[in-house]
This record gives C-alpha cells, structure tokens and sequence, in this order.
C-alpha cells in the first residue's frame, strides 16, 4: 500500500504488526520509539485500523486483529495477534546509539523486560522487550566488529560457561 508520506522502498522489508488494539499499540509506539503516525484508516471491516507509522528510520504497519481471529482462534488464522498465539514468531532488531537508553524508555512507557542489555560474545550491547501486545524488539549496539573466527571463539566460551552454570 503506498500512501502519499508512506511509500516502501523497493527491496525494504516492512514489518506489519497485528494486534487486538491498533490506536492502543499506536499510542505506546509513539511513547516508547518516538513513532510518527504517516497514514490511519478504518480496516475494511469497520473493527479496528490500518495505521503507516515511522519508528526510527523505518516504516511500520500496525493493524487491529479482526475479531473473528479471536473468537474462533482458528487454526493457521490468517493474521492473528500475538496474544491471541500466545507469542510471538519474530523479533523486531534495531540498531540504536544506546542500548541502555532505548530499553529505558520502552519499559517506562510500558514494555515487559524480556533480557536486559548486557555486552554479548557477537560484540554487541543487546536487549529485548516485549511490547503491550506480545512483539519482540531488540535494541543493538555495535561495539566491535568481528570476524566468524572470533564469534565462534567467543560462543565456545560463552557455551562453556553456560553449561558451567546449568549444572
């Protein structure tokens, strides 16, 4: 769907996230990310919205689950929110300045901690939140740039030392 404001550029992926309250999802992504609303509109059924927002450097679709997804929990639905799958099959990775800081502020406007940031044998500063509706972001921070040598040097320490503390 390409709006005037809101047109994907060719060969970019655009995340369209379907959740049970589209305005509600809409007013904690403009709190926790700094989104912009770049196009709304009623869904064709009259339940709910399709909203175009910007998040950081990216366009996002958000749109209301139609209820039938809910009533029914049909099997293989179509398109049905996370919390009506009691979970989500992705992850929302974004690059930002400070890991730290954009975890904060996800939390404070309302997201569930799911692994806070932490340094990570890949070189990254990392952490994920659940938002409201059952998505994962995770927030990176490169602060080296490795060969696959190193990274897998790394992940045998890092798997070691795992074990070490499982048992």
């Amino acid at each position: 769907m390409a709006v005037e404001g809101s047109v994907p550029q060719p060969g970019v992926i655009v995340p369209h996230l379907v959740v049970r309250d589209a305005a509600e999802a809409v007013d904690f992504y403009m709190r926790a990310f700094a989104a912009s609303v770049l196009y709304r509109s009623p869904s064709p059924s009259g339940a709910g919205e399709h909203i175009h927002l910007k998040v950081w450097s990216s366009l996002v679709q958000v749109s209301t689950e139609e209820p039938a997804q809910r009533r029914e929990r049909v099997e293989g639905a179509l398109l049905a929110s996370p919390e009506t799958l009691a979970g989500s099959t992705c992850v929302f990775q974004i690059g930002v300045e400070d890991v730290d800081e954009a975890y904060k502020r996800a939390v404070d406007a309302g997201a569930a901690p799911a692994l806070p940031p932490s340094d990570m044998f890949w070189g990254d500063r990392y952490g994920w939140v659940r938002d409201p509706f059952g998505h994962v972001w995770a927030f990176a921070t490169v602060k080296e740039v490795l060969t696959p040598p190193e990274i897998e040097r790394r992940l045998g320490g890092f798997a070691a030392q795992m074990r070490g503390q499982n048992q």
